[in-house]
């Protein structure tokens, strides 16, 4: 069970401490519960004020009044107030930089609740058995809203420390009617039941996982709060707007295109406008790329970008290409524009680790030389010979197909002469015939000579 203790920032069980009957969790790491304390060196400063900040699972932190002025430390195990009964955290903040805390995120010290008491071995009992309910619990949650067939996920769930309330996360794209369902879960669970809707970067954050860049995903490991991310500031960096590059396992924009978003946006503050095309005596020039960074934009002549030259440009020149342009005046060319020496390489990106090419296993094979020093290129021949061969067969296909139909229309048109002239010959024979037939019936009769 020990996953279910890393979702509260624990990398094991708080343990009872050396004041008897007290709990504290004296393990810091690495998560996103955490706050760097950066008065920890002034002396005193947890002594200012009362009020704590405390930790719970996952996201969840709460803002309290310590006003039994109970001596709390960063690590405590306390009971706070809750609706209803009291919850179990560990406390995560004191002194002066909660108030900062609360300013950051907008909370007032009107409606703050108390600090009931550190906690005691059965408030501790009771939070253990909780926290090793959970897994469970999801299982058998899923299940109910598989039977119920609801458009809905259940993604988390969260038992107060006294077990007396459930408080489940669930992500929907519609409007869920779960009264149902709640009636359903309390018969199973006997305890009080809360819904609770998230977004899809909420669920990242509780389910965790893997990143594209290999690390653990920011929002699982630090990120506590998010920001909208929109395009543009995937237009600002240069970046290619793929949808499915673009996009994290939340389905939504990837959060760290903001981290740089500022250094871009104050690099192209005095940037010109990129669709005013440069024109010149050689014609028009219209942008492709720019190096934010480097200052140099790339321009070529016709928008057909396969099969133009780039031509790099300081932003300067740029600019002031483009103040001419607004004058009529109308520049000789980009190349002399530029201020490059003909020949001069382009500095750019060099492998100074020694570490090889990600495109290693792409390279063609190389070329051959023979021993008078000419190329040669089998593939290229064998292709060549093979595409010939395979014209060569079409044709020849060819050409016996138009003989084969040449060949039947002929013997088709024979057949049908020689059927023609048999039936010219039957017809002839039939009429031969009838004439005979005729002439006999016609012969006049002789009186038969007497016998002597």
């Amino acid at each position: 069970m020990i996953d279910q203790y890393i979702t509260r920032g624990c990398l094991k069980k708080p343990v009872e401490s050396v004041e008897e009957g007290k709990f504290r969790y004296d393990y810091p790491g690495c998560n996103k519960l955490n706050v760097f304390d950066w008065l920890e060196t002034i002396p005193d400063h947890d002594l200012a004020g009362n009020l704590v900040e405390v930790r719970f699972k996952n996201t969840r932190k709460g803002y309290y009044v310590n006003n039994a002025d109970v001596p709390l430390v960063k690590g405590d195990v306390v009971a706070v107030e809750a609706s209803p009964g009291h919850d179990v955290g560990i406390v995560s903040l004191t002194g002066n930089l909660v108030a900062l805390q609360m300013k950051r995120y907008g909370v007032t010290n009107g409606n703050l609740k108390k600090v009931y008491r550190k906690a005691k071995p059965n408030d501790v009992e009771k939070w253990y058995q909780a926290i090793e309910k959970e897994p469970e619990t999801i299982r058998m949650a899923r299940q109910i809203v598989s039977n119920l067939r609801l458009e809905m996920k259940i993604s988390d769930v969260e038992f107060q420390g006294d077990k007396t309330k459930a408080t489940f996360y669930y992500i929907s794209d519609e409007r869920v009617d779960f009264r149902q369902l709640i009636k359903e879960y309390a018969d199973t669970f006997r305890v009080r039941i809360e819904m609770k809707q998230i977004g899809a970067r909420q669920e990242a954050g509780k389910v965790g996982g893997i990143g594209t860049c290999g690390r653990e995903l920011c929002c699982a490991s630090w990120m506590s709060s998010f920001i909208s991310v929109s395009t543009s500031a995937a237009r600002y960096q240069e970046v290619s707007l793929n949808p499915q590059k673009l996009a994290g396992q939340c389905g939504k924009l990837k959060c760290c295109l903001n981290y740089e978003l500022k250094c871009y946006i104050e690099a192209q503050a005095d940037f010109p406008d990129t669709s005013i095309p440069l024109e010149t005596e050689q014609g028009k020039a219209y942008h492709n790329k720019t190096d934010v960074f480097r200052r140099i934009f790339w321009y070529s002549f016709g928008k057909d970008n396969e099969n133009s030259t780039f031509i790099p440009l300081d932003v300067d020149v740029v600019k002031e290409i483009i103040r001419l342009n607004r004058q009529g005046i109308l520049v000789k060319g980009l190349e002399a524009s530029s201020g490059r020496q003909v020949g001069e390489p382009v500095i750019n990106y060099q492998n100074a680790v020694g570490e090889d090419s990600i495109n290693r296993f792409e390279e063609k094979r190389r070329k051959k030389k023979n021993k008078s020093g000419k190329i040669r290129n089998e593939n290229r021949g064998n292709r060549e010979n093979r595409e010939n061969r395979e014209s060569r067969e079409n044709r020849e296909n060819r050409e016996s197909r138009e003989n084969r139909e040449n060949r039947e229309s002929r013997e088709n048109r024979e057949s049908r002469e020689n059927r023609g002239n048999r039936e010219r010959q039957w017809k002839q024979e039939k009429q031969g015939k009838q004439e005979n037939r005729g002439k006999q019936e016609n012969k006049p009769e002789f009186a038969q000579r007497p016998k002597e």
